[in-house]
């Protein structure tokens, strides 16, 4: 049974920086595409960014330059290191993965909060 476990969420300051950890157990992440996305309350889930099998990233115009995401593959963990957080940037935060079959797994979210 493939499970994504968040953490890192929390509450920061304009300007400030959080670190997101997804760890994965029941699947080998180095193999399939894994992505971040939030959810703001009463919007839509948007993507924020996502990261290949082969380590390439893309991410959402209004993240880019400020968010990073990377792979530790040994350890099964995808990171999403925010930088310079706005106010606008306070959702829950998902981790996705994404099987070439169109499977996709979830986990139950981590709340960031930007706000002085």
């Amino acid at each position: 049974q493939v499970q994504l476990v968040e953490s890192g969420g929390g509450l920061v300051q304009p300007g400030g920086s959080l670190r997101l950890s997804c760890v994965v157990s029941g699947s080998i992440i180095s193999i399939y595409r894994m992505a971040w996305y939030r959810q703001a309350a009463g919007k839509q889930r948007e993507l924020v960014g996502r990261i290949s099998r082969f380590g390439n990233t893309l991410y959402a115009d209004p993240v880019k330059g400020r968010f990073t995401i990377s792979r530790d593959n040994a350890k099964n963990t995808v990171y999403l290191q925010m930088n310079s957080l706005k106010p606008e940037d306070t959702a829950v935060y998902f981790c996705n993965l994404y099987r070439p079959d169109s499977t996709e797994y979830w986990g139950q979210g981590t709340q960031v909060t930007v706000s002085s």
